[in-house]
């Protein structure tokens, strides 16, 4: 799922974000070529999620894929006017919702997989798709490796609720009890992701291969310092303050394939520009300059 204009549909009374269901939940076996196509949004940490496992396992040939502009508003996603939706001609995400289901009213999100021979959305919930894809294709790692599932099931609980929505929940709070208290989840899921990988290199020890645990917790850790901490007031400190979450962040965007994958500018346009509850002035901050590319001591760790 992904943030957007009408987040304020999902805040309850006591000022807590809650967030929607996704609303299309099939699932397929490896498709022939031709039959499906992605959209997805480089801002977007659960969209993230799928683009990396699509470049991972080697899927770009068999799911083509296409990215909306970051900048959205009531209408939904909307497409590019330089790279229009090749499918079916959308100039809105909403217009796919709408032909899945007419008179569909929750908000929009991405990733969503549409299948071009039947015209409708097949699957808009990332932890599905990132499993699914996962299936397609026996091409680089196994990102959900049988003797280790538990314990991923179990990691991806805790950072779901801690980390990757908790900076939401921070964020969207509209009260100060809220706030306070999922913001104090969030730092401690941090630290215990830092104490767990001090003399790990990887969340699941002894796996030699980033699993989706750690990709799943990479799409919220690339954004914190640039977004999280401002944007959603989650700043009790950055990731750059510690050393052991900075050299995991750094050692995962240096995987091969995975800074192609991220776009700060996306991620800090569409969270700064598409908020006004939060940002009413839309201004989107200069810094900070994320230094991801340097040295990192995790190798050693493996």
């Amino acid at each position: 799922m992904s943030s957007d204009f009408n987040v304020n549909l999902e805040i309850d009374q006591s000022g807590e974000f809650q967030r929607q269901q996704s609303a299309f939940r099939d699932s397929c076996a490896r498709p022939e070529p031709g039959r499906y196509h992605l959209y997805v949004s480089y801002a977007c940490p659960w969209a993230s999620r799928i683009i990396i496992a699509r470049k991972l396992k080697g899927l770009e040939a068999l799911l083509p894929m296409t990215v909306v502009d970051p900048i959205r508003d009531q209408r939904s996603w909307r497409f590019f006017p330089e790279d229009p939706d090749p499918v079916n001609g959308f100039q809105f995400l909403s217009e796919a919702y709408e032909l899945s289901s007419p008179g569909f009213s929750d908000r929009v999100t991405v990733p969503v997989l549409w299948d071009k021979q039947e015209s409708r959305i097949v699957n808009n919930e990332s932890a599905e798709l990132l499993r699914m894809l996962n299936d397609w294709s026996d091409e680089g790692p196994d990102l959900y490796p049988e003797p280790h599932r538990a314990e991923i099931d179990e990691i991806n609980d805790r950072i779901y609720n801690g980390l990757n929505n908790g900076v939401y929940r921070s964020g969207f709070a509209t009260t100060q009890k809220a706030y306070e208290r999922n913001v104090a989840v969030v730092f401690e899921t941090l630290a215990w992701m830092s104490e767990r990988l001090r003399d790990q290199r990887y969340l699941i020890a002894g796996h030699a291969e980033p699993t989706e645990a750690d990709w799943r917790a990479f799409v919220t850790l690339v954004r914190f310092d640039a977004v999280y901490v401002g944007h959603f007031k989650c700043n009790i400190h950055r990731i750059a303050d510690d050393p052991v979450l900075e050299g995991y962040l750094r050692d995962l965007y240096q995987h091969p394939g995975i800074a192609e994958t991220v776009n700060l500018d996306h991620i800090k346009r569409h969270y700064y520009a598409t908020h006004p509850m939060i940002n009413p002035t839309g201004i989107v901050p200069v810094g900070p300059k994320l230094q991801l590319d340097g040295p990192h001591t995790r190798a050693q760790l493996g």
